[in-house]
């Protein structure tokens, strides 16, 4: 990291110099000062995004892998499971019961047998906690 705080520091330095080399130059005198600086500056913008994309790279997560021994500690039967990734992806109780061909009044037993399940009492809790406890990707 100091390495690249010395770089820049040093680039930072040498435009400076150069923009004093230049003001005594013809070149000052022909061109206004403002674009030699707005050239730096888009200079050092462009060279702080290619920085801070090499800096920041995230790591590619690692695959998901289900935690069934929650699952079974808990509870959690196969369609219930079902019932908590649709929920996941956001769909709503009339969506779950035509993806899972069941009718929206079994859906809601289920989601409420997961709320008891999870200990929780709303959706967004119920998807972090599965999330918490690796249910779910």
């Amino acid at each position: 990291m100091w390495r690249t705080i010395l770089i820049y520091a040093g680039i930072m330095a040498g435009a400076a110099f150069a923009l004093e080399w230049l003001q005594f130059r013809h070149l000052t005198r022909a061109y206004s000062v403002e674009i030699y600086i707005v050239l730096i500056a888009i200079a050092f913008t462009v060279l702080g995004a290619w920085v801070g994309m090499h800096l920041t790279r995230r790591q590619r997560p690692a695959t998901f892998e289900k935690n069934t021994a929650a699952l079974t500690s808990l509870g959690v039967s196969d369609r219930e499971y079902e019932v908590l990734t649709l929920l996941a992806d956001g769909q709503t109780n009339k969506e779950i019961a035509r993806s899972l061909d069941i009718s929206p009044n079994t859906v809601k037993t289920h989601v409420a047998r997961l709320y008891d399940k999870l200990s929780v009492q709303r959706r967004t809790q119920a998807i972090q906690k599965a999330r918490e406890l690796a249910l779910i990707p």
